[in-house]
């Protein structure tokens, strides 16, 4: 009669499983160190880049007191270079003469597509403010080349751009862009002279 075989199953080596948790550890920090050089050069959040195309001053008058009312319009170029949507909000728009607010509004909120420019226009009316002081001064140039000269003032417009960018669905990061104008106008008919941003 045949004795019946016992087969004993081969010792683990702890060495072998060990080794095996090491590459694969391994493995793991390289496939996170390349998902985390992707994210960050190509989804890297951005901030939008604002300018400022033109001002206009559709309507402009000096009472006989020396204040001044008119409306204030700024065109400007956002681009998002993201590659997520930009949603705009809280957004401001502040004009300063001599260091004083006088005008101020919200630029209404809205959303940009990836990688798009969107053109956009903030415009408000100015309540009467005094002008002079620091704010006038001779004009260096003559006016529409009739060789009268005529008083100058400058005022100074800041637009910020507040909102987020959604990457990959799930992180949300919070984006800004300012531009900050000088406009120069000429007292007598409220003509934009000059602008510097």
């Amino acid at each position: 009669m045949a004795k019946p075989t016992h087969h004993r199953p081969p010792k683990s080596s702890g060495g072998a499983n060990f080794a095996s948790c090491v590459v694969a550890t391994i493995f793991l920090i390289f496939v996170v160190i390349i998902l985390l050089i992707v994210f960050f050069t190509l989804f890297k959040p951005k901030d939008p880049s604002v300018t400022v195309n033109a001002v206009q001053l559709p309507t402009f008058s000096i009472s006989t007191n020396n204040t001044a009312t008119f409306t204030f319009a700024q065109y400007i170029t956002v681009r998002n270079p993201n590659r997520a949507v930009f949603t705009h909000y809280d957004s401001t728009m502040e004009l300063l003469y001599a260091g004083n607010q006088v005008g101020f509004m919200f630029v209404p909120a809205g959303k940009i597509d990836a990688g798009r420019t969107e053109y956009l226009e903030a415009r408000f009316n100015v309540n009467s403010f005094p002008v002079g002081g620091s704010g006038v001064a001779a004009s260096a140039a003559a006016a529409a080349g009739d060789g009268r000269l005529g008083p100058t003032m400058e005022i100074e417009s800041r637009m910020e751009m507040v909102g987020r960018v959604r990457v990959l669905h799930f992180f949300t990061h919070r984006v800004a862009a300012r531009a900050d104008c000088r406009v120069a106008i000429r007292v007598s008919d409220g003509s934009v002279l000059g602008l510097r941003c």
